[in-house]
């Protein structure tokens, strides 16, 4: 006969609750206790203690290896090398050994942590009266009490093996987060301070793509410009006429304002960086009568007769100007960079 037909010889045996009480039979609804304690194998005999402990360590140990072999993947595989793994085809050997070697290192504590709480830890169930928030004296000194018994029926002390290796995992795997870290991107050393600009190298009309000649740059127009030698087609095209970017204008002599202006410009042209120095918007708009260029993105104003100041917006400093000179064929060559980083301001400058 199943235990179907007959539920009570499905019951357990008689319990006691928390305080060893026995329930009565015709009670339905009396506190039916806990379940008598089974010992583990582990409990019994020292020996499958140890091989749970070796279980454990090994897997800290793997943790650890693991975590070197992240930190050693993203220095050995270059970061467009592809390989094919079946099943999933063609992957980025660099991302694929990160996330691999990431997991397994998470993976194994996981698992240690979980194989040692289910081998080793005490696994007696204990029932704990509720009891009021406000911690009293009593309370406070059975927590420490239990903190002290929690710390040794987990072992930790006796299971040095165990302590060292969980130690040495969870030293290691923060290792992991330092390195995604510089891998941010590279560090910017000079680059926000510099450009293509050298001396000697020509202005080139962004338009036509041929050499500025002086007269070619006449009173009221606005060009654009960008080095000699740098091509559309190059890889880093976006990312350097971002800071390379140029805009000529022709101003009578005796309009200019600013004295060291005067003297960095070539017959009355002057050049400036094209990037605002609020949040590096093109600025493309040009008041001929003024000499004031405007930000289209938040109306930064500037004075092209008088240094290029900010006469309105949140534009925080003057456009950075380009010293110029005509050569001996008549075209306009740089004397060198700009002075001072275009763009925006950023923290380390000063």
């Amino acid at each position: 006969m199943s235990s179907q037909e007959n539920p009570e010889e499905a019951l357990p045996a008689e319990q006691g609750n928390a305080h060893g009480e026995v329930a009565p039979k015709d009670d339905p609804f009396a506190d039916p206790g806990l379940p008598p304690h089974k010992p583990r194998i582990q409990d019994l005999d020292e020996r499958a203690a140890k091989r749970s402990e070796r279980v454990v360590a090994f897997l800290f140990t793997l943790s650890m290896l693991a975590t070197i072999g992240f930190i050693a993947s993203f220095v050995a595989f270059p970061i467009d090398k592809i390989v094919y793994v079946w099943p999933l085809g063609h992957v980025s050997a660099l991302n694929l050994s990160l996330g691999l070697t990431l997991g397994i290192a998470l993976f194994c504590i996981g698992a240690g942590a979980v194989h040692w709480a289910r081998t080793l830890m005490s696994d007696v169930e204990v029932a704990d009266e509720r009891h009021a928030i406000a911690a009293t004296p009593e309370v406070k000194a059975k927590v420490m009490a239990d903190f002290k018994a929690g710390a040794e029926e987990s072992v930790i002390g006796r299971r040095k093996l165990i302590r060292t290796t969980m130690f040495g995992a969870l030293a290691l795997v923060p290792l992991s987060g330092v390195v995604l870290l510089r891998d941010l991107g590279p560090l910017p050393e000079k680059k926000l301070r510099e450009t293509s600009w050298d001396k000697g190298k020509r202005l080139i009309n962004q338009n036509t793509m041929e050499p500025l000649r002086a007269e070619d740059v006449v009173v009221g127009s606005l060009t654009f410009a960008i080095p000699e030698g740098l091509k559309e087609d190059d890889h880093e095209f976006n990312s350097k006429i971002a800071k390379d970017a140029l805009m000529i204008v022709r101003i009578q002599p005796d309009e200019i304002k600013n004295k060291q202006q005067r003297e960095w410009a070539a017959e009355g042209i002057v050049a400036y960086s094209k990037i605002c120095t609020h949040v590096g918007c093109p600025i493309s708009l040009y008041e001929q009568q003024t000499h004031h260029v405007l930000c289209p993105c938040h109306q930064s104003t500037f004075d092209l007769s008088d240094g290029a100041r900010v006469i309105f917006g949140p534009a925080g400093h003057p456009l950075p100007q380009l010293h110029i000179k005509v050569n001996d064929q008549g075209y306009l060559e740089a004397m060198g960079d700009f002075a001072e980083p275009v763009g925006p301001a950023f923290w380390e400058r000063g």
